[in-house]
């Protein structure tokens, strides 16, 4: 369910690459939480760097709604660069898996196999 690559990337050039890999690919990024500061801010205790990257593509995103308008509420795409005991990761959610598990309809099947291998390539070039 799960997808994550190790790099030996810093974790701001991952989060850079990142962000420019989703834009290449015809995603826009809509938002990035950095939970590592807000965590921080708050006057928790926490070592790892975490940013979460809320990705979307406007077309595929209408396609899904129009095949069943409660997928909105696992949208949109999440995408996380962090570290876990020194080393900077990259990985998500598998879209296909996530929504299939939430309706069983075909024609959003392809959909989603169709944004998870977007998603994959993404991870890969920024790893």
């Amino acid at each position: 369910m799960y997808y994550i690559v190790d790099t030996d990337k810093s974790f701001t050039q991952a989060s850079a690459d990142l962000e420019s890999s989703v834009k290449n690919h015809g995603f826009g990024v809509l938002h990035i939480h950095d939970l590592g500061n807000t965590l921080r801010s708050k006057g928790l205790a926490f070592d790892n760097e975490c940013k979460i990257f809320e990705v979307c593509n406007p077309s595929q995103a209408a396609k899904v709604l129009s095949i069943d308008m409660r997928l909105n509420m696992a949208l949109p795409c999440r995408i996380s660069v962090y570290t876990e005991q020194g080393k900077t990761k990259i990985g998500l959610i598998k879209p296909a898996q996530m929504l299939l598990t939430l309706s069983q309809d075909k024609a959003l099947a392809e959909v989603a196999n169709e944004v998870e291998e977007k998603i994959m390539q993404m991870v890969d070039e920024a790893k």
